[in-house]
């Protein structure tokens, strides 16, 4: 699944010569922790809650309460924003955003098409996109089987046996972690043991199967 298919396109973004107290107030009226910075149209930084926490005098300061607004009245974005933004295309695939944020410990990326800033992607909108893929919110029964030895065709066996009996797979993830190959299938039923009994009785290793649904 591709970034452009969980990025945020509805953005609220601001220019360098904006007062950083402006960019404080814009963050809390709308609710977010995170401005792109736009030049001319174009992305040149990226303002979060850390930076400009960072940029606030310390409570150790020896200014006084007056010398400390002055001051913050006259900084801008500009002064503090990050320059070096990283950026992904819409096309790119959403591991590759995972990859990228993990890789440099960031919790946004904003979305570039040639150098025009089309979106921006989070943490949360990555927390969403993963119940969206896992089928979180659906419902049914979940099943898990363990693939003693993989072959080709395994899990089209499995769709096989499932069609042929009228359930209807929602979700599939083949997980090869820590030495062995487990398919998880979300299937749309409220049957767990009646399936657990058709995938057990067609040879195949069940490691559970149970209801879903959202936890309260």
């Amino acid at each position: 699944m591709s970034v452009k298919e969980f990025m945020s396109e509805n953005l609220i973004t601001i220019e360098p010569e904006t007062k950083i107290f402006d960019a404080v107030d814009l963050m809390k009226k709308h609710d977010i922790h995170r401005l792109p910075v736009l030049k001319g149209g174009k992305l040149v930084g990226l303002i979060t809650e850390g930076t400009i926490q960072a940029a606030l005098p310390s409570k150790a300061t020896s200014l006084s309460v007056y010398e400390v607004n002055y001051l913050l009245n006259k900084t801008t974005v500009a002064d503090v924003m990050i320059q070096d933004v990283k950026t992904i295309p819409p096309t790119a695939q959403l591991e590759d955003a995972i990859y990228l944020m993990r890789k440099n410990k960031i919790g946004v990326l904003p979305i570039v098409a040639g150098d025009q800033l089309v979106g921006i992607i989070t943490n949360n909108d990555i927390f969403d996109a993963f119940l969206q893929i896992s089928g979180y919110h659906e419902g049914g029964t979940r099943i898990q089987v363990k693939i003693a030895k993989d072959k080709t065709g395994v899990l089209a066996e499995l769709a096989e046996l499932l069609a042929k009996n009228e359930y209807s797979i929602l979700t599939v993830i083949v997980d090869r972690a820590h030495g062995e190959t487990i398919i998880e299938i979300q299937i749309q039923s409220q049957e767990p043991e009646k399936i657990r009994a058709l995938v057990t009785g067609a040879g195949f290793t069940v490691a559970s199967a149970e209801l879903t649904k959202p936890f309260e």
